[in-house]
């Protein structure tokens, strides 16, 4: 499920009856503990202090042995079934040794491509912890980017789920390179180069059995090159994050200064694992504090798998908060109980400013609906409604926000439990220096970051690497805007092309634009996200994927002879169709302008975007 995928299906929940003059006046003030209301402003000082990914994982399987680590469903009827950090440990352990011992893959390089699944995390811990150097790709390429990644990283396995069987099994025939194809949820033998991972842990088990301890001896570098993260995965253009184990824990380190999280904690992992914030913060955090994971099927299902799972956090994208949030108030004013609700977050409000909190108490329904134990929500990758964050915070749920990039691993800034900030992204992670980068009178600027979580570098491509961070270390982000007195970043808006999706995804104009001018019948092209007409009836919040074209028109003459002004629209924009499917599906191209004339261009021919939407704007 990747963030595109964030269509949101009807979500439905059931009618409430909001009772809470009932809850109210059940409570007993007197025998309630009075909370200390006096908020913190540093950091927690027992964070970690974590090197490698190896060392929190061997910790947690040692110390919490028996309580859950991840929980999945066979299918959507049975229930979820509950794997133990012991259970984790040695099947992390028996993959790792059978991958190196049986399929010599040390220190060679293998995809992980497939929706979120026991496998997968398996796979991922077990590259981490030794094996070699792990790329996590989007499960939605096309056929043709995969196998554009898969010779880019120089993959010499691919470990998939059985639902990309079709794709792997027709770039099989264009990357001879590749040795091993490795099936999640398949026993298969080996047989060529084909075989089931379940079938490589139960050969690994067998030899630690017999005493081979190869893999769990390997000794981890920090700054060893261990992941790599492919920040568009489309094309040549797309870039490859390198990242290392240190970058990894620094991130585990940077959460536990702001955020607590406990063994009794339950994350409900509902984004895709092959972006670094959920493969980390939504995988690796929980892990490095023995605290679970529960598995969403998908979004048609993520009410029932709420109430199953029980979470009592969520990492999520913008549009699937504001829809859960929607949802629930329509239920609230469908149920005629819109009134009473706001005045129960007046009278809570009060009443927590005095030290009694009984959100949980008066709102029960409301948490119920969402599996009864939420207690944080983690909101990253676009900006939200702020409306949305208050909302959640007065029904007693921290809301925090969260700041980074690929390149930072990601988080570079993230809000206090203690000290939320809604609106803001978050303060600096403890280890980071951020600064803004030539302030405008208002303090805004580009946001520069020096932090031990910043990559290694771009994956063969040390220009580009050079351009993005100084001589001093700092990765300039690409973002603008400020720091407040209190330490908060805010983001203002972007120096960069890239269109940013509702749901956080990054889309790359240079890399459309660049298909789009191998078309025959358009000359020149330029790909901008154009805002949703504001006078449509119909409610449109997503930018839409424009592309303005210059036709050539002696091309079209020559290969079609006269025709129209409509004729030309049509058979471009026909033309742009059959590039749509070569991209994926995020990333097509929604729209078509025909341009007159020519493009403002700068000396070296490059197109002035912001001066060409701007006449727009005039």
């Amino acid at each position: 499920m990747g963030l595109r995928d964030f269509k949101m299906p009807e979500i439905k929940f059931k009618k409430m009856k909001m009772n809470m003059e009932d809850e109210l006046t059940n409570i007993d003030y007197e025998k309630m503990e009075k909370h200390n209301t006096k908020k913190r402003n540093t950091p927690y000082e027992d964070r970690t202090h974590y090197k490698t990914v190896k060392e929190f994982f061997l910790r947690s399987v040692e110390k919490y042995p028996n309580e859950s680590c991840i929980l999945e469903k066979p299918n959507h009827k049975e229930p979820y079934k509950v794997i133990t950090y012991k259970e984790f440990g040695e099947d992390v352990f028996a993959l790792g040794t059978a991958l190196i011992n049986i399929l010599n893959l040390k220190d060679k390089r293998v995809i992980i491509i497939g929706e979120t699944q026991y496998g997968w995390y398996v796979s991922y811990m077990a590259m981490l912890c030794g094996v070699g150097i792990v790329s996590p790709i989007d499960r939605e390429l096309p056929e043709n980017e995969i196998e554009n990644l898969v010779r880019r990283s120089r993959a010499s396995a691919i470990i998939y789920s059985p639902k990309n069987g079709e794709a792997i099994n027709k770039v099989k025939e264009n990357v001879p390179e590749v040795e091993y194809f490795i099936e999640m949820r398949s026993d298969k033998k080996l047989e060529g180069k084909d075989v089931g991972l379940l079938n490589l842990i139960e050969l690994g088990k067998a030899l630690r059995n017999s005493g081979n301890k190869t893999f769990e001896e390997i000794e981890i570098d920090p700054e060893e090159f261990k992941v790599l993260f492919f920040t568009s995965g489309t094309t040549a253009k797309s870039k490859g994050v390198m990242l290392n184990n240190r970058n990894l824990a620094e991130n585990i380190n940077a959460v536990t200064a702001y955020v607590r999280l406990y063994p009794s904690d339950r994350l409900f992992s509902v984004l895709p694992l092959h972006h670094c914030y959920e493969s980390t913060i939504g995988f690796l955090y929980p892990m490095s504090q023995g605290a679970s994971v529960a598995i969403c099927e998908g979004l048609r299902y993520i009410v029932p798998n709420l109430q199953e799972a029980k979470p009592t956090a969520i990492l999520t994208v913008p549009l699937l908060v504001e829809s859960l949030y929607k949802k629930i108030n329509e239920q609230i004013v469908k149920s005629k109980k819109d009134k009473i609700v706001n005045t129960m977050i007046h009278v809570t409000n009060v009443l927590k400013a005095a030290g009694f909190d009984i959100k949980k108490k008066v709102f029960k329904e409301i948490y119920d609906n969402l599996g009864g134990n939420l207690r944080i929500v983690v909101s990253a990758a676009a900006p939200i409604d702020k409306k949305v964050g208050v909302w959640l915070e007065n029904i007693g749920i921290t809301f925090l926000q969260g700041y980074g990039l690929t390149e930072t691993a990601p988080i570079s800034a993230l809000t206090p439990e203690y000290k939320p900030c809604i609106g803001s992204a978050g303060k600096p992670i403890v280890q980071a220096q951020v600064k803004i980068k030539n302030p405008n009178e208002n303090g805004e600027g580009e946001i520069l970051i020096k932090t031990p979580t910043l990559m290694i570098g771009y994956y063969e491509d040390e220009e580009e690497t050079k351009k993005v961070i100084d001589e001093d270390g700092y990765f300039n982000s690409g973002d603008i805007g400020y720091i407040d007195d209190d330490g908060f970043i805010f983001i203002t808006g972007r120096s960069k092309n890239v269109i940013v999706t509702q749901n956080g995804k990054n889309i790359y104009p240079e890399e459309i634009e660049m298909m789009l001018d191998k078309v025959d019948e358009i000359k020149e092209s330029m790909v901008y996200g154009k805002e949703p007409d504001k006078n449509s009836k119909k409610e449109q919040k997503e930018l839409i994927i424009t592309a303005r074209v210059i036709p050539d028109y002696e091309k079209i003459e020559e290969l079609h002879g006269k025709i129209s002004e409509k004729e030309i629209y049509d058979l471009i924009w026909n033309k742009i169709k059959e590039v749509n499917k070569k991209l994926t599906s995020y990333k097509a191209v929604k729209s078509l302008e025909i341009k007159e004339g020519e493009f403002e261009k700068t000396s070296t021919m490059k197109i002035k975007r912001y001066k060409e939407l701007n006449k727009d704007k005039k």
